[in-house]
């Protein structure tokens, strides 16, 4: 059993807004995006495809505000941004990757119980 110094089952535990964050539906491929290497919000936008521009703007700037993403802003014209993992968010490398190397393992398993069970409903 992980020892914790938080107890993520508690409503009141301060680890739950961070575990929201990384358990959001675009928080994971982005940081499996950005693990490639820093990029420009239009090639962000361009790779996960079905994001809105308001989804992805407010994921990046919550993994920002988080300490997981890096957002850098360099002064010409029209303003080019770019946005890398930060040490801390390159720690969720590993797990993110686990998680995407399951869904891509157990993607037809799981699609063949959601047809048995559509079946019997």
């Amino acid at each position: 059993m992980h020892l914790s110094k938080t107890n993520p089952y508690s409503a009141a535990c301060p680890s739950r807004p961070l575990i929201d964050l990384i358990g959001a539906k675009w928080t994971i491929l982005v940081i499996g995006c950005l693990t490639r290497g820093t990029q420009r919000f239009s090639e962000l936008a361009a790779e996960l495809q079905g994001v809105t521009p308001k989804a992805l703007t407010q994921t990046l700037r919550q993994l920002e505000r988080n300490g997981l993403v890096l957002r850098t802003v360099h002064p010409v014209i029209p303003p080019h941004v770019e946005y890398e993992l930060t040490p801390l968010g390159h720690t969720l490398r590993g797990p993110v990757e686990a998680l995407l190397g399951w869904t891509d393992a157990y993607i037809e398993v799981c699609s063949a119980a959601q047809r048995a069970y559509d079946a019997d409903a």
